[in-house]
């Protein structure tokens, strides 16, 4: 058992609801991030979590919830959203994009700056961004074993696919610049799996558990382990 005390944004469904239950299973104090406040109250009762309102794209809730945590051992950066995963770039409006990087880009800096303090109280501090394969610029630019769908050559889902490349950069550049307080920062692909995120994803049968044990392992790593990497649901490394 410890003391150890975690806030995963965008945790109550899918990914986010699994890696908030099983840290709370390791002993945890978990912060159940949710932007609503029953859903995130009935998440957080089902594991004896924490609940903590908390929209990621709304200044005020951000605040207010940074305000109440004096201090936090990890932040999983886990909520987001799937536009256009079906439409091709050049049928795709702006206002797509733009939401799109409010949610999964603008919202992860947002909420990692509100709870830096906090996290540079703990003696072990840990930033996991929760990014995907479909974001890696190799694995779209050439063989790809995961996320066939992108050989069509339609440039299809463009919007989510770019915040998530912009999320790994983000994730490069705060393990550079917060190397100096011990802080460790790596992003998840965690495959395609069973969650709302998009009708591609509800229809998947990965189960997103899987997923969430490759972030509580992201979540407890040691001092000297890697940092400004992005990494497989399996623990395998994944090119940029």
């Amino acid at each position: 058992m410890t003391t150890s005390t975690a806030l995963v944004t965008g945790a109550t469904g899918g990914i986010g609801l699994h890696i908030a239950r099983q840290l709370a299973e390791r002993g945890w104090t978990v912060l159940v991030g949710a932007r609503d406040a029953s859903r995130g109250a009935e998440a957080a009762a089902e594991f004896g979590g924490h609940p903590l309102l908390l929209d990621v794209t709304d200044a005020d809730t951000i605040a207010t919830a940074a305000a109440t945590v004096p201090e936090l051992d990890v932040l999983v950066n886990n909520a987001g959203i799937s536009l256009d995963i079906a439409a091709p770039i050049t049928e795709t409006d702006v206002e797509v994009f733009r939401r799109t990087y409010e949610t999964n880009v603008f919202g992860v800096v947002a909420v990692t700056n509100a709870f830096l303090s906090a996290l540079r109280r703990s003696a072990h501090p840990r930033i996991i961004n929760i990014s995907s394969g479909t974001g890696s610029l190799t694995w779209s630019t050439g063989p790809n074993p995961q996320f066939d769908y992108q050989a069509a050559g339609t440039g299809s889902g463009a919007a989510y696919r770019s915040s998530k490349t912009a999320l790994n950069a983000l994730t490069v550049f705060y393990a550079h610049a917060l190397a100096g307080d011990g802080v460790k920062v790596n992003a998840l692909a965690p495959g395609l799996r069973a969650t709302n995120l998009n009708p591609r994803a509800a229809a998947a049968g990965g189960d997103p558990a899987e997923a969430a044990a490759g972030a509580v392992r992201l979540a407890l790593l040691p001092d000297d382990g890697p940092t400004g990497r992005l990494f497989s649901w399996d623990g395998t490394a994944v090119p940029w």
